[in-house]
């Protein structure tokens, strides 16, 4: 059996932070970082899942308990520095967008 794509999230309502970006040329660290950003945030109270894919343009939703949670991730020290070094080496764009999940629904053929 495959690898479920998605979050395994909970009943909503819950939040989900909807990160976009836009990609410079190179690598510089970036993977490592991202792959470092991705382990953190699983151990960080509230953090309920993630979601990602990339083509021209990346998209990463995070899911999270509440809106607490998501304050404790961006004021991460760590997390920070991640993103400082978004700023100044990986990402020419980017836009984060926070929301909350009212209702979800799921459909599944077989094995995905």
């Amino acid at each position: 059996m495959k690898k479920k794509p998605f979050a395994r999230t909970p009943e909503p309502p819950y939040y989900a932070v909807i990160f976009s970006s836009i990609r410079e040329e190179g690598d510089e660290g970036y993977a490592e970082m991202a792959q470092r950003m991705l382990e953190l945030a699983k151990r960080q109270e509230g953090f309920l899942g993630v979601e990602s894919a990339r083509e021209e343009m990346g998209i990463t939703v995070s899911y999270w308990r509440d809106r607490a949670s998501i304050a404790r991730w961006k004021a991460d020290l760590e997390h920070q520095e991640a993103q400082r070094l978004g700023r100044e080496r990986w990402y020419a764009a980017y836009r984060i967008r926070i929301a909350r999940v009212e209702e979800e629904r799921l459909f599944e053929r077989g094995e995905v």
